[in-house]
């Protein structure tokens, strides 16, 4: 009977030391890698969802912010990271489908290192230009941009960032000529167009509702296909252009060959965690649309469909390795 029971246990402790290591997920500190500085919207909002993550995990969520290389810089520390879900990622658009065509170099392959976890929320542009401009809506502002074909200019924070291609877009859609005129930064772009130094531009809402709301920006438009909380009385403009989309988003990665176990637990956390109204209001009040993730399958399909859509736009304005 001695023997048995010996036997059993020798038996019990072999299979404890043979279980993968994620099934205790997690056994340690979970870091999440966040591509914008500290005080970013995204920041703001990963801090937000990473102290209820902690509580349900059972262990400290840290928050890294790894700016830099046009959002590249933390893909690529994570893509060389060990898969085991305790090194996560947020990126965007710009890292995830953009940057493939635009850069010359890119040291990770979205598609072959990393799987996505979560899509929590789109974050859009709007459409505004200088008070001076005589025109208070986008039928009346193509009208206007036509009459002056390649007579006025637009700003973005830089050739290649999202708000660009978002004008590119637009000009493709309806058959504009406006000059870009680039800028280094997001304030200084936003800035000149209130001072009358540039016409137009596609501008992030939490560098310009500001402006807007003391009337010197006018705002036509947001970039999303659904209207921005903060902007009730703007409308999307799909409702000229249906179909029309251009917007950033947040996107919870984890490495490739996370076991899926693990992917699938975080999925279902997130999921519950950004469905709060709480969280969702609070995403409102930063100039952020709330999104309801969709599968981690479908998430897939999604971000293969945004990379096709901004790489075809890459090329076909010549962009094309530019950067």
């Amino acid at each position: 009977m001695r023997f048995t029971k010996l036997a059993a246990l020798a038996f019990g402790l072999a299979l404890t030391v043979a279980a993968p290591a994620h099934a205790q997920y997690p056994n340690r500190p979970v870091t999440i890698m966040v591509s914008l500085a500290a005080g970013s919207g995204m920041d703001v909002l990963v801090r937000l969802y990473a102290d209820r993550l902690s509580a349900i995990l059972g262990k400290p969520v840290i928050v890294e912010n790894r700016p830099g290389a046009s959002l590249m810089l933390a893909a690529n520390a994570v893509a060389q990271s060990q898969p085991d879900g305790h090194t996560l990622l947020v990126s965007t658009s710009s890292a995830m489908a953009i940057n493939l065509t635009l850069f010359k170099q890119v040291t990770y392959d979205p598609d072959r290192d990393f799987i996505p976890v979560s899509l929590y929320v789109k974050s859009p542009f709007i459409l505004v230009v200088n008070p001076d401009v005589p025109a208070k809506t986008v039928a009346e502002l193509i009208k206007y941009i036509k009459e002056n074909q390649g007579k006025l200019s637009y700003s973005s924070p830089g050739a290649g960032v999202a708000q660009h291609l978002s004008m590119e877009y637009m000009k493709n859609q309806f058959g504009l000529e406006i000059t870009h005129v680039p800028y280094r930064a997001t304030p200084q772009s936003i800035q000149d167009i209130a001072a009358g130094h540039i016409a137009l531009g596609w501008a992030e809402a939490g560098a310009s509702l500001p402006l807007i709301k003391d009337g010197k920006l006018r705002a036509l438009a947001v970039s999303s296909t659904t209207r921005l909380p903060l902007l009730p009385d703007v409308p999307p403009l799909a409702e000229t252009a249906p179909g029309f989309e251009a917007v950033s988003w947040h996107m919870l990665l984890a490495p490739a060959k996370t076991p899926r176990d693990v992917v699938d637990k975080l999925h279902a956390e997130m999921k519950r965690i950004l469905g709060d109204s709480e969280i969702k209001q609070k995403i409102e009040t930063i100039g952020l649309i709330p999104f309801d993730t969709p599968s981690v399958e479908a998430l897939i399909a999604y971000r293969r469909s945004e990379q096709q859509k901004w790489g075809a736009l890459v090329k076909k304005r010549g962009l094309e390795k530019s950067q």
